[in-house]
């Protein structure tokens, strides 16, 4: 029974309802629900032969709804997801993006999990959205971020992880782990600290971050697939790696000081480069031409020894010509280079005795001395 024919409902007569007077309407009234079912009825009494209860009526009725539920099973997966086909809650099947179809439900469902996304997940700090202006802050998070190294020292590590979900692994993601980003969190915080106590801090803060990083994602990739969670770990990127705040100024001095240690180091190794490998080529040297000269004496005493024993045979054989040649050849070398005057003893008693001669050695052109390298020769001379 509508309405209008109990005069205004429970709460009395005209247009009241429960907090009293309701608006006051001038318009056109909006059409009782009781009209339109009545009215759709009488329709669908029309349109099917022999009444609504007919056989055919019933049979075309089956055949819409039917027709229905088979289009049901057509589904669309977005660019980022993959499709988890699920026959009785059973995964039978991933399906790649774009328009798919299952079996309409029950008989299968499916599930749509952001499994080509990469997430990326943050420990030891907390990034926040700031929305008074643009960019980001930064919270360190000190429970999840100090870590005792191999050595017995604290280290500060924030470092973030790259991950997403395997494309043959969409069925392990979904049935075997409850909370993916509580558990990927849980196994690289517990990896990283693993990896840092085996570790003494000098590496970890100077050369060894690529080693502990590559490390880290190892490890946990294992640990996850133990798991059977169908996580792959793509990157593991160290964010911050100091000492605790309390004592970073200390350590850096520390850090100044064997820097310094370290170039004086190596200042000192760069000499001894270079004055070794000089001090051993002079020695070489030295040694060479101390060699040369042995030889050199040696093979000259040699030969003197040898034309002393060919004078001496010949002395046997002729000794007025030999002594003769001895001392006009050992005169020649005496006055080789000295000045010379001739005189004649056998001119008369107020001659000089002095006998002038011409100087052909000066009169001669001298040859010039053949012109180094690089230096161009000299043409001409005396003519």
């Amino acid at each position: 029974m509508s309405w209008k024919n109990q005069g205004g409902g429970p709460w009395g007569p005209g247009p009241k309802g429960p907090w009293g007077s309701g608006p006051q309407s001038s318009g056109p009234r909006p059409p009782d629900l009781e009209d339109l079912l009545r009215k759709g009825q009488d329709r669908l009494q029309s349109m099917l032969p022999g009444g609504f209860i007919s056989g055919m009526g019933i049979l075309l009725v089956l055949v819409v709804a039917g027709a229905i539920w088979g289009l049901s099973g057509f589904f669309r997966v977005q660019p980022d997801e993959l499709g988890a086909v699920l026959r009785f809650g059973k995964h039978v099947r991933t399906v790649q993006p774009g328009l798919n179809y299952h079996l309409p439900y029950p008989i299968e469902t499916v599930l749509l999990p952001k499994a080509l996304r990469v997430e990326t997940l943050s420990v030891g700090m907390s990034i926040l959205e700031e929305s008074g202006r643009r960019g980001r802050s930064v919270r360190d998070i000190p429970e999840e971020s100090l870590m005792l190294t191999g050595d017995e020292n604290i280290v500060d590590v924030d470092f973030t992880v790259l991950w997403r979900i395997k494309p043959d692994g969409v069925g392990n993601f979904l049935f075997n782990i409850q909370n993916a980003q509580g558990t990927v969190k849980a196994v690289a915080e517990s990896v990283m600290r693993e990896v840092v106590g085996r570790a003494n801090i000098q590496p970890i803060l100077t050369g060894a971050r690529t080693t502990t990083e590559t490390q880290v994602q190892e490890l946990m990739q294992k640990t996850l697939d133990g798991y059977g969670a169908g996580v792959l770990v793509q990157q593991v990127q160290l964010q911050k790696v100091d000492p605790p705040s309390q004592v970073i100024d200390a350590f850096r001095d520390v850090q100044a000081a064997q820097a310094d240690a370290q170039r004086l180091q190596n200042e000192a190794q760069t000499y001894t480069n270079r004055i070794v490998p000089d001090a051993r080529g002079r020695a070489a040297q030295i040694l060479q031409v101390a060699e040369g000269y042995r030889e050199q004496a040696i093979a000259e005493a040699k030969g003197q020894s040898a034309r002393f024993l060919k004078v001496y045979e010949e002395y046997k054989k002729a000794p007025d010509v030999t002594r003769q040649r001895l001392y006009l050849e050992t005169m020649e070398k005496i006055l080789h280079g000295a000045e010379k005057l001739i005189s004649d003893p056998g001119q008369g008693a107020g001659s000089q005795g002095v006998v002038p001669y011409l100087p052909l050695n000066e009169l001669t052109p001298r040859r010039q001395p053949p012109a180094t390298s690089g230096q161009p020769q000299q043409s001409g001379g005396n003519r």
